[in-house]
């Protein structure tokens, strides 16, 4: 599979596209809309970052105790049923007078719906493509979300203005409702992928399973942590900014959306290898330069770079498929999912704590140094392609009855 046509002749990736970029749709609004809101409600650089980015916190617990159903639950009724449930938890926070505590607790749980969401929809993206239209079907869903974060934070900040960041919670709500009937009617009745009952003990088991070889280590930690801390630079944003956030995240999405296209679609595979390394610094290397409090043109293009540097997790993406058995690849991507998205709840929090003592923009750039030292860590255990033997893992799980 090489060309985009090919993945919409496909059946069923057409709805399962549509769906997940109504999802991405709404969680850009909303995200933009509950971060707005809880900084003028506050004032604090920390919660604000936090509200935009700090359900993902709630990932970790999510991995540890629900992640083994991503393969033992029907993959449409999950799919449609766990947006359903974002929906609610997005209306609920629109509610007048509801105090900050309390978004904080419906965005926890709206965490957990996540870390259980990643590993059904990217699981079900594994089966409706084969394993050699992965890369393929997972940069055009990054292609989508750049793209439509573009016009998310863009007609975020209009509807902010315009209708209050309530109205704009309402209207995330909305598309997260468009997104649970897209899947529940476009979408196919297929099996659950694995048997048996999840439970926390085999979402542990799975977990050991996939953490036990060191080449896959390597592989999630460069897919978490580097991606986290500029995420955390990224959640500044608005305290850096407060009247032009929209338009910062806008080039930030714009640079992913042109690193995975080029990457997705462009690079040929022999390519792949030698770019790994280079986008892994790019990622964060354009964001040094918020030491010196740049104006916002050339904030703007520092933005634009390192966003390109994110298609790095499309190649290391590869990676992990290339690494992980045919029956744990929804619980491998779940994993994959979570984790990045709670380094990255962990990274804005980090991030809000040292711009609470600093500045915004002192640490946009403090994130950025300590991403770049991460990744040179990193870098010499994703070196080399996969071996066919490190598919398995390196030392025996205890299987229990």
């Amino acid at each position: 599979m090489r060309t985009y046509q090919e993945l919409f002749r496909t059946p069923e990736f057409t709805p399962f596209f549509l769906a997940s970029a109504a999802g991405i749709g709404a969680s850009t609004v909303s995200g933009l809309a509950r971060g707005t809101l809880v900084f003028g409600a506050t004032g604090s650089p920390l919660l604000s970052s936090l509200a935009m980015f700090g359900p993902s916190l709630a990932q970790l617990v999510g991995a540890a105790t629900l992640l083994s159903a991503a393969d033992r639950l029907p993959p449409r009724a999950a799919m449609s049923g766990l947006t359903l449930l974002s929906a609610l938890a997005t209306a609920a926070q629109a509610v007048p007078g509801l105090p900050v505590w309390a978004v904080f607790a419906l965005l926890a749980g709206q965490g957990l719906i996540s870390s259980l969401g990643g590993g059904v929809r990217y699981g079900l993206l594994n089966e409706i493509v084969d394993r050699d239209g992965y890369l393929l079907g997972r940069s055009l869903l990054n292609m989508a979300t750049g793209t439509l974060q573009i016009c998310g934070y863009a007609v975020g900040g209009l509807l902010i203005a315009g209708m209050s960041p309530r109205g704009t919670l309402l209207v995330g709500a909305a598309l997260y409702t468009c997104a649970a009937l897209v899947a529940r009617l476009g979408l196919g009745a297929r099996p659950a992928r694995s048997g048996g009952r999840p439970s926390v003990t085999e979402t542990w088991r799975n977990n050991a399973r996939l953490w036990s070889a060191k080449p896959r280590r390597y592989v999630y930690l460069a897919l978490w942590v580097p991606n986290g801390l500029i995420v955390g630079a990224e959640s500044l944003f608005v305290p850096y900014a407060p009247g032009r956030s929209g338009l910062l995240f806008a080039f930030a999405a714009l640079g992913m959306l042109a690193g995975d296209t080029l990457t997705g679609r462009f690079v040929p595979v022999w390519w792949r290898e030698r770019l790994g390394a280079p986008l892994r610094l790019l990622l964060a290397v354009p964001y040094l330069v918020f030491a010196l409090r740049p104006s916002l043109p050339v904030a703007l293009v520092a933005v634009l770079l390192a966003s390109v540097g994110y298609a790095a997790s499309l190649l290391l993406q590869e990676r992990l498929m290339a690494l992980v058995p045919e029956e744990l690849s929804g619980h491998a991507l779940g994993l994959h999912s979570s984790g990045m998205l709670a380094m990255q709840g962990v990274g804005a929090a980090l991030a809000g704590a040292v711009a609470t003592r600093t500045s915004p923009a002192a640490a946009m750039s403090l994130m950025a140094a300590a991403s770049v030292a991460v990744t040179l860590c990193l870098a010499p255990g994703l070196r080399g392609p996969v071996r066919p033997e490190e598919r398995q893992p390196e030392v025996p799980v205890a299987q229990h009855s």
